[in-house]
């Protein structure tokens, strides 16, 4: 992530702050390391009016950045023109071979058309991962293992503002989780508060 993009995640947080999307979209964005487990097997798409371009620098710059290969995802557009670079002449026809393993993330702020529910149905048979952020589509949350919505109109979050903070958080390597404490170290804390601090009896008279 470059400095400018850093920057606008950061007063993104401070804006959030306790509205609970920066606990959604961390969660999704989580997820969606988890599920991007093969290179070249996170397959995004978005609608016939835009290509989810912005999403994908994102996921590639946090993919080299946090050395995660899979979270470089392949673009798959509606209609890549003959003259495009190879990855860039990715078209739908990539989705008619997803398989179990691979995670198709669909991205569409406004409604998917039934094209694009078809091959997301025909993905999630096949048992590809699928995983949404949309505007508010029931039909395309309802195909999604993991979905993320924005409603239109939301007034602390843009749509964009929601892809900064998946593809940052999808780029942090989850916390290890604390180390329980045993029986011992428990029944010493319980000593510690009954007997109260130890004294040094050198000093006595």
């Amino acid at each position: 992530m470059d400095g400018v993009d850093a920057e606008q995640v950061m007063l993104l947080r401070e804006v959030l702050g306790s509205s609970g999307w920066l606990e959604r979209t961390g969660e999704f964005g989580r997820a969606l390391r988890v599920n991007a487990r093969t290179p070249g097997g996170l397959l995004l798409v978005g609608t016939p009016a835009e290509d989810p371009w912005h999403l994908a620098a994102h996921l590639d710059d946090e993919s080299r950045y946090g050395a995660v290969p899979a979270l470089s995802p392949t673009l798959v557009r509606w209609s890549p023109p003959d003259d495009a670079p190879a990855h860039l002449r990715i078209g739908l026809e990539r989705l008619e071979r997803a398989q179990r393993g691979e995670t198709l993330f669909v991205v569409a702020e406004d409604e998917a058309p039934v094209p694009l529910l078809e091959r997301v149905d025909d993905a999630r048979r096949t048992g590809a991962v699928i995983m949404t952020m949309d505007g508010g589509d029931r039909e395309l949350q309802g195909l999604a293992h993991e979905a993320l919505t924005v409603e239109p109109g939301e007034a602390l979050l843009s749509f964009d503002g929601a892809q900064h903070l998946v593809s940052a958080a999808a780029g942090q390597e989850a916390a290890a989780p604390r180390a329980r404490p045993g029986l011992r170290d428990r029944l010493a804390r319980v000593l510690d508060k009954i007997s109260g601090p130890a004294i040094d009896d050198r000093h006595l008279p």
